[in-house]
């Protein structure tokens, strides 16, 4: 070995001191786990540096300064006001609280040489004085950030893993810090020290350290061996800790009482009192010396409030009911099976020869006719099932054929029935595969599989209506001038037909082919009103039969009725350009609470999961959403006015 020179052997002694000293006020000022807030030592230098809320016991760890021979009988409690019983010992005897202890070494090239055989030395003191019962863990950092040590009470793997440290380029000192935080864990009183002679050479945020460090309520104390770095400073700030520089005045002396101070640590074990009935309250601890009596008073958590069960490994939460593998791929094949179903229905079949019945139909362009159209032959038994069911209810038929009609579609009723089961059954099983078989999830894919399809449908229909209404007044205008220029009605109809736009045109084609199989042209029209609800080509219709016995020019009548008709539309339009903000406005109201409620449930669900477990959460519910029913009513009643 080399001979060391007095000037090394002092550096190596200051800094080997230095190191220990942090390392023991680390683990002698640890945070307040259960309460918000630690006290630090007051006059007597007596200080608590943790406490744990464990059932109705609390665990107080205070720290008591040097030469002070504590009467652990005669250590007393005071929560709030009232005496508590309490039991005191020695921390390092007891083993009960957890402590831990987490090195984050410096492992920079420009800590090579006497720095590194210095750090080295002093990680070795401080493992030799540690208590037994200290967890200690060890992080480097350089170009890499490294956990050689989880924590562990094994001095010898410590010490095996300080003999190995390497080194290498960069200082990642803050992401080093950030591991250091993880690896310390959440149990306990948990201490970090920073060893580092450089500034950080990353673009980490320093805010983004900072508040996870106040966040984790871990103690850090850091060590420079340069000079003093300001974002160290501001992390030992942030974490209640301190800043040590590396002077060489009275580093001996300190590193000899704070690594006593670990020693005379003492868990204080108190029952909380039953008439304490609030969350949090004062703690002071009195402990008798021979010369005086020192205290320690802190503001804690004393009881817990009442939360829902956690979910451990061995009792899972109740979720959605799963459905067995099984099922599941059954369900995959029962998609394809309908998936081919349905293009099958969609493919149109080889046209078969028509017969009279079926070729007027044809010619009239009817909705229910006779002849397949897109069917094929393998679907006939599915297709008379669904005529079979229909044909039991007339009324559901005549329901989805009206629909149909006015939404100018051309299946028919058992062909849309079809469809329409296909598509409920089809979401209902994409709904279960997409979520490994949750019957939730696949109730909800067959509600909107029932009510999708109808919903579209009547969406179709309204629109068409909408258009065939839009158009109106200038078909009258144009039947007008028909019958102005000497042609029939008839005639002018089928004006119309060739000159109108879609859905008008197609419905008064439809109108004039009825005529020619016998139907008086009102009828006709008026079907066409029933099919489109038009109440507007309801009353054409009947001021045509009004006019027909009595006479009249009804040219100038259909005129007259067109620009009724505008003038309503123009209206029409004002009405809603002037409720369209208080539309807007139901919307909103209607709709903000819902979406919310759906947010929270996304975001933070145990805040509301509440409303859904309890009486009062369910009873707060049904309240609401009446209260909101009825606002959203009146609202709609106020802002829709009928033209």
């Amino acid at each position: 070995m080399t001979t060391q020179t007095p000037r090394l052997r002092s550096a190596r002694r200051f800094t080997r001191a230095a190191l220990a000293c942090a390392l023991a006020a680390l683990c002698v000022a640890g945070p307040l786990v259960a309460g918000p807030a630690a006290a630090a030592a007051d006059d007597s230098g007596a200080g608590v540096n943790h406490v744990e809320l464990v059932g109705h016991q609390l665990r107080v760890l205070v720290s008591v300064p040097p030469g002070a021979d504590v009467d652990l009988d005669g250590v007393t409690v005071d929560l709030a006001g009232t005496a508590a019983t309490a039991e005191a010992q020695l921390a390092s005897a007891s083993g009960t609280v957890r402590r831990t202890a987490v090195l984050a070494i410096d492992t920079s090239d420009s800590m090579r040489g006497e720095r590194a055989e210095a750090a080295h030395d002093a990680a070795m003191a401080f493992l030799d004085a540690v208590p037994d019962d200290v967890y200690v863990g060890i992080v480097t950092f350089d170009g890499e950030v490294a956990t050689p040590l989880e924590p562990s009470l094994d001095r010898d793997q410590a010490r095996s893993v300080v003999d190995g440290l390497g080194f290498g380029h960069g200082t990642r000192l803050l992401e080093g810090i950030q591991a250091a935080i993880t690896v310390a864990g959440q149990e306990g009183q948990r201490s970090l020290l920073v060893l580092s002679d450089g500034a950080d050479t990353t673009k980490t945020p320093l805010r983004t350290v900072t508040d996870a460090v106040r966040d984790s309520g871990v103690l850090l104390d850091a060590v420079s061996l340069q000079a003093q770095d300001p974002s160290l400073a501001t992390l030992a700030a942030a974490a209640h800790g301190q800043m040590i520089s590396a002077e060489p005045a009275a580093l001996d002396a300190a590193f000899s009482s704070e690594a006593d101070a670990l020693g005379r640590q003492v868990l204080v074990t108190a029952t909380v009192p039953e008439t304490i009935t609030a969350k949090e309250a004062n703690v002071t601890v009195s402990l008798p010396t021979a010369t005086d009596t020192l205290t320690a008073t802190a503001y804690v958590t004393v009881r817990v409030v009442r939360q829902l069960p956690a979910v451990t490994s061995d009792a899972v939460a109740p979720g959605p009911r799963q459905l067995p593998t099984w099922a599941v791929y059954a369900g995959i094949a029962a998609v394809g099976v309908g998936v081919l179903l349905l293009l099958l229905v969609l493919v149109p079949a080889k046209p078969k020869p028509l017969g009279a019945a079926a070729r007027v139909d044809a010619y009239i362009g009817g909705q229910h006719s006779s002849a397949p159209t897109r069917q094929t032959e393998a679907l006939a038994p599915v297709r008379e099932a669904a005529t079979k069911m229909l044909s039991r209810n007339r009324g559901l038929e005549e329901r989805i054929g009206l629909r149909l009609e006015g939404a100018g579609s051309e299946l028919r009723p058992p062909e849309w029935l079809l469809v329409h089961a296909g598509i409920a059954a089809a979401s209902t099983l994409l709904g279960l595969l997409l979520t490994g078989g949750s019957v939730l999830v696949g109730v909800i894919g067959l509600a909107v599989g029932v009510l999708g399809p109808w919903i579209y449908l009547g969406r179709r229909r309204a629109k068409r209506r909408k258009a065939f209404n839009a158009a109106l007044p200038d078909a009258l205008q144009l039947m007008s001038g028909a019958l102005e220029a000497g042609l029939s009605l008839p005639q002018a109809a089928d004006t119309i037909v060739k000159e109108g736009i879609e859905p008008i045109s197609s419905e008064f084609r439809r109108a004039l082919v009825e005529t020619r199989l016998g139907v008086d042209l009102e009828d006709a029209l008026e079907g066409v009103a029933e099919r489109l609800e038009s109440e507007d080509l309801g009353w054409v219709v009947m001021a045509i039969r009004i006019q027909r016995p009595i006479g009249g020019n009804l040219a100038e009548l259909l005129g007259t009725v067109a620009a009724t008709m505008r003038e309503r539309e123009y209206m029409r339009r004002q009405v809603a350009a002037l409720a369209a903000e208080g539309k807007l406005s139901a919307w909103v109201l209607g709709g903000l609470p819902p979406a919310f409620l759906l947010y929270l449930l996304v975001t933070n669900r145990d805040y509301v999961m509440p409303l859904f477990t309890t009486p009062m959460g369910l009873a707060m519910l049904a309240g609401a959403g009446t209260l909101l029913a009825v606002g959203v009513f009146w609202m709609s009643k106020m802002v829709k006015v009928e033209v």
